[in-house]
């Protein structure tokens, strides 16, 4: 405890204000020696240009750190140029893509429309190739009937004239159509 008491007295007395005691421009002045040391570290520092070099060292610091913000403001406006490069690209890609889902149902629906008008001509043709066939075939059908009527008719023409018409009759028709036909064919 003692000690502890005895510190802040020791400490008190070794102020500057205690050792500064006589005339201020004499060496056993500690105010004027460190004035005089601290005058000399000054003279030092000039002399070997210490402060030049510490300015140059900042301005040195100041430009590297210049630099890099001008270098980082240039990356920067690049990545917006790119970022607005790349957005306007996705703009006409997507318009692109818009315009091909325009195109891709205009088409879809004009290969409906032709499918569709395709399909109608087909119905006709067939329409009109089942009415042929239908002509067609009730011509057939009447010609047969004719010709049936015709054979009918030519056989019982033949057994009325058979039973009517003598030897001699039916060999001059005979003669008259061989004349008639040798006539025409000359």
């Amino acid at each position: 405890m003692k000690r502890i008491a005895l510190v802040p007295a020791a400490v008190l007395a070794a102020t500057p204000a205690a050792a500064a005691t006589g005339p201020f421009f004499s060496l056993g002045n500690t105010n004027f020696i460190v004035l005089l040391a601290f005058i000399l570290f000054l003279a030092v520092l000039v002399y070997f240009q210490v402060p030049g070099k510490l300015a140059g060292m900042l301005d040195k610091r100041a430009d590297g750190i210049r630099s890099e913000l001008d270098e980082a403001r240039a990356l920067r406006e690049e990545a917006q140029t790119l970022l607005a490069s790349y957005e306007r690209k996705q703009k006409d890609v997507q318009a692109q893509a818009d315009r091909i889902v325009e195109t891709a149902k205009t088409e879809a629906k004009a290969a409906a429309d032709q499918a569709k008008r395709d399909l109608e001509a087909s119905i006709k043709r067939r329409l009109a190739s089942a009415e042929d066939q239908i002509e067609s075939a009730q011509s057939a059908a009447i010609r047969e009937v004719r010709d049936q009527a015709a054979q009918v008719a030519v056989a019982a023409a033949r057994e009325v004239i058979a039973k009517e018409i003598s030897a001699a009759q039916a060999n001059k028709l005979i003669d008259d159509s061989i004349a008639t036909v040798d006539a025409k064919l000359h």
